[in-house]
């Protein structure tokens, strides 16, 4: 682990003040988002330590073979490491376009009518579409925000796809989807996201091992609700989670798209777990743990 010295936080602390009056931003949660996709690249191309760090790992990575495809490869964590009855619910907000876009209002003001906490994980481009509700959910000490990419990309070496999503060129591209948002997260609110979901959750091992030099998590799930689809009704998506969540499930859910059923299964699935006493944790709670 590296050392932390005083003189190495007084240079992150300026790197951030520097790249806050670029961008025109002199406070955090500022009301109007100037750490958009395209201005952000631009400013973190012209910071040099993001650079130098980028580089390095650029040419360390330089004849790293990929390694395994898929969403739960070697050094990606699925559940919490606990036999107790603890559960985490995690959303995506996906981002991009029409559909990905969206905001599911009646699932978060559920959770917050219930007092469920719940782990975020948001991409830049639906932080871009969605700036004033991200600002909101992120000062809801309810959730936890998290990073789900910045342009919602399966992060790859070698430009592998998942479900007709193409992934990120090379070890460059998936630096800035991991690093990039995580990034813009800090910038926006204070604090940097300590876990990262790939988008589609498809990540190589040498993407996550990339991740962990950086100090991230990468994680995926152990329950998964398949609540993607708007034909998928409410009673199957809550069969989904119901019939496979057990202690220390990570459950893996969306709140960017209203037209779906999840809220609606989500009103099935809550009363049920609680009835069994399982209670409901953010995933900064926890360690976690691979089961594979």
């Amino acid at each position: 682990m590296e050392k932390v010295t005083i003189e190495g936080v007084w240079k992150e602390y300026m790197r951030l003040i520097i790249i806050m009056l670029g961008l025109g931003c002199g406070s955090l949660y500022a009301q109007v988002n100037n750490y958009t996709n395209k201005k952000l690249i631009k400013y973190l191309y012209a910071d040099s330590q993001y650079l130098a760090i980028k580089n390095g790992i650029v040419k360390q990575f330089a004849h790293t073979p990929a390694g395994r495809w898929g969403e739960f490869v070697k050094g990606v964590n699925e559940k919490i490491n606990t036999d107790q009855k603890i559960i985490a619910f995690t959303f995506d907000a996906c981002g991009g376009g029409r559909m990905g876009n969206g905001y599911d209002t009646d699932l978060i003001n559920y959770l917050r009518k219930e007092k469920i906490p719940a782990t975020l994980f948001v991409t830049g481009l639906w932080i871009d579409a969605n700036y004033k509700t991200f600002l909101e959910l992120a000062k809801d000490t309810l959730f936890e925000i998290e990073n789900h990419g910045l342009n919602h990309r399966p992060c790859s070496i070698n430009g592998d796809s998942a479900f007709g999503i193409k992934g990120t060129k090379n070890i460059a591209g998936a630096y800035d989807e991991i690093e990039g948002n995580a990034e813009k997260i800090k910038l926006i609110t204070g604090r940097k996201p300590e876990f990262f979901r790939s988008a589609t959750a498809y990540i190589d091992e040498a993407c996550v091992k990339m991740a962990n030099m950086l100090g991230i998590t990468v994680v995926s799930f152990d329950v998964l609700s398949e609540d993607v689809l708007p034909e998928t009704s409410s009673q199957t998506i809550a069969n989904n989670v119901l019939k496979h969540v057990k202690p220390g499930s990570l459950v893996i859910m969306h709140f960017n798209r209203p037209e779906n059923n999840t809220f609606e299964a989500l009103q099935m699935i809550i009363p049920q777990l609680g009835a069994k006493e399982y209670k409901f944790v953010k995933l900064q709670e926890y360690p976690l743990k691979s089961i594979r």
